[in-house]
């Protein structure tokens, strides 16, 4: 009996590729190239996985999350990693807002977001991986630097002592439309800008959208000179987030200051735009720039001005420092030793902006008037911009200026029509309606303490203040009459004699410092709130009762005034006091332009009123009283000399 046919098998073929795609392979062939299909779903290729399409809500919510396109640069950059890294970092929440990934030979990588560090794996990386990161990228220039082709990402280099790479920072680099918003007015006024900032605040993205901005929306010619390649982008065509401005590579970044004179002498731009200006060269040929009447645009490393003019090498970009000699009537004048800082020449740059974070920077509309400020001791006027929820722009003028210093002014002429005003005016400084204004000035010491810092970087002094955590207590001022304490340079504040009377009328406890670093910084305000809290833990139990007491030896002397001295042209003896109440009293004197003199010593002291007003100097008229009493003698501002402290008028409010 012949044995039985074999059973026949059925193959069913699907095929991926269109019906009438060019790519269909011939059914001659179909035998030689088994279909995609027939093979199990884990070995296919990943890339020709059927995936789900995703529905209009998600690309929505894609589109959201990437704004300006930069998704599929940020792919090359991922590309990168070895594959579990890159499906690590994938999966993150916050991908659209990676900033950098790390990778050291012998650690775990770690991908960096504005949260914080993100671990991609507990593998640590190995020299393969290395290779596998620097084999997609440019070469590695002089200053340890690479890019990817037509992106504007960065890829840093750690070597060892052989040259051989051991560590790869990859940042990520954005093109953001509107990151220039908040100094647009400036670049548009045509004057040179330059912005400061540490590094990572974003200082090239800025820039980059400058250029931008300079190019296509205000029609100029506009030259980069990119000294590694950030902000046009790796490769020899630049980046489009540049626009229509031209860019000028810098071989090697010791010629950057050659290149710089290169780009105005041969392709005549209007503007020019540099990033991270770092050594004398540049400095100075970015000065020879600006003196072309060529538009500058630059950014610099730093916090403020002030690290500016203390750098040797790039005080230039500030107009330079130099020791000046005072004549002696000159000296005298100023109120200040006879050799002095000065700025040299005019600054390379108009303006300038400090860039505090990504959405606020405080500017400075004139770079001149601010280093000017700062090197005679006082405080520039500043301009804070803020980038609103809805892209706007909100301007925060802050004026930081001294006190005007008058300190010698004399008291106000008395008018017989002033008294009122005289009243009203004593009731609000000394709140003599109660003593509830004492006992919550009292609970705002305990809470807070207004510091005047002169003579010190005011970004330093904030650094301590952040150090010791002392947020919540100690804040910065920059009105002296509200200052509970002064911190000062030493060498300077010596040279201040307008200074030195305001803090001895106002009774305001110094700490001095001898140089503008951290650590002696960091000293004085460990004893500064030390030295607060004894004060009012020994002053706490006795707040209350002394309050009560000032508010009555006030109001004692106030009634003597109005009933006695000023009607009736005579003298009156106050009641013994305590030292510190007879300071009060007195000044409430003095601010009815009436003298007086104080008798004997504690526990006996007293004030005597004297039926004599005072005469503002400067003028030779003596004033008449309303009521009809003698006139006074004309004669000079009077001081109030008590345990040797002298006692200035009332600094104006």
């Amino acid at each position: 009996m012949p044995p039985p046919p074999p059973p026949l098998h059925l193959r069913l073929r699907i095929s991926l590729l269109p019906p009438h795609s060019p790519l269909q392979p011939s059914r001659r062939h179909a035998s030689r190239f088994p279909s995609v299909a027939s093979r199990p779903l884990a070995a296919r290729p990943r890339s020709l996985r059927r995936v789900a399409r995703p529905t209009r809500a998600a690309q929505g919510e894609v589109e959201a999350a990437w704004p300006d396109g930069s998704e599929e640069e940020l792919r090359r950059l991922l590309e990168l990693l070895p594959g579990e890294l890159r499906r690590r970092v994938e999966g993150h929440p916050e991908l659209p807002a990676l900033v950098e990934v790390v990778m050291d030979l012998g650690r775990p990588p770690l991908a960096r977001f504005p949260s914080g560090d993100f671990p991609l794996s507990q593998r640590p990386i190995s020299f393969d991986d290395l290779r596998h990161a620097t084999s997609q990228v440019g070469d590695f220039g002089a200053d340890n630097r690479a890019g990817i082709s037509r992106t504007l990402h960065r890829i840093s280099a750690i070597r060892n002592r052989k040259g051989v790479i051991v560590g790869l920072t990859c940042r990520v680099g954005r093109a953001v439309p509107g990151s220039a918003n908040l100094v647009q007015d400036l670049v548009k006024d045509g004057g040179s800008l330059l912005l400061i900032g540490p590094p990572g605040v974003g200082k090239t993205t800025v820039i980059r959208e400058i250029a931008r901005m300079l190019a296509d929306d205000y029609k100029k010619r506009v030259m980069i000179v990119d000294t590694s390649n950030e902000i046009g982008g790796d490769g020899d065509i630049p980046h489009p987030g540049i626009g229509n401005a031209r860019r000028l590579q810098v071989p090697n970044q010791d010629m950057q200051h050659k290149v710089l004179i290169e780009a105005v002498e041969n392709h005549m731009p209007q503007a020019i735009v540099i990033d991270e200006i770092g050594t004398k060269l540049e400095a100075l040929a970015a000065s020879t720039i600006a003196q072309r009447g060529i538009q500058l645009v630059a950014t610099a490393h730093g916090v403020t001005i002030e690290n500016l003019i203390m750098n040797p090498s790039l005080e230039m970009l500030v107009g330079g420092i130099q020791s000046v000699t005072l004549g002696d009537e000159e000296a005298n004048r100023r109120g200040v030793q006879k050799t002095v800082l000065e700025r040299k020449g005019p600054s390379t740059f108009t303006c300038a902006a400090e860039i505090v974070s990504k959405t606020e920077l405080r500017v400075h509309r004139s770079l001149e008037a601010t280093v000017d400020a700062l090197l005679a001791g006082k405080l520039p006027n500043v301009e804070t911009r803020k980038l609103g929820a809805k892209g706007l722009v909100q301007e925060v003028p802050v004026q930081k200026v001294h006190l005007h210093l008058d300190v010698y002014q004399d008291a106000p002429q008395f008018e017989g029509d002033s008294l009122g005003k005289a009243r009203r005016s004593l009731d609000s400084a000394f709140n003599l309606d109660s003593a509830e204004g004492h006992i919550e000035r009292s609970n705002e010491a305990e809470a807070s303490l207004n510091l005047y810092a002169y003579g010190i970087s005011e970004s330093t002094a904030l650094q301590a203040i952040k150090q010791l955590e002392l947020e919540d207590i100690v804040t910065l001022t920059y009105n002296i009459s509200e200052a509970d304490a002064v911190i000062a340079l030493h060498s300077k504040l010596k040279k201040n004699s307008q200074i030195q009377a305001v803090v001895k009328s106002e009774d305001i406890p110094v700490f001095f410092v001898k140089t503008n670093s951290l650590v002696q910084i960091r000293r004085a305000l460990r004893a500064l709130v030390d030295d607060h809290m004894d004060e009012f833990i020994e002053t706490e139990d006795n707040e209350e009762v002394r309050s009560s007491e000032e508010t009555d030896a006030l109001e004692e002397a106030r009634l003597a005034i109005e009933q006695v001295v000023i009607p009736k042209g005579e003298s009156v003896q106050l009641l013994p006091r305590p030292s510190t109440i007879i300071s009060s009293q007195v000044d409430l004197i003095g601010s009815f332009s009436l003298k007086c003199e104080v008798i004997d010593q504690e526990p006996n002291a007293y004030v005597r009123i004297l039926p004599q007003f005072t005469a503002n100097e400067g003028k030779g008229t003596e004033q008449e009283a309303s009521t009809g009493t003698q006139d006074s003698d004309s004669s000079d501002d009077m001081d109030y000399t008590q345990n040797d402290v002298t006692r200035l008028p009332f600094l104006p409010e």
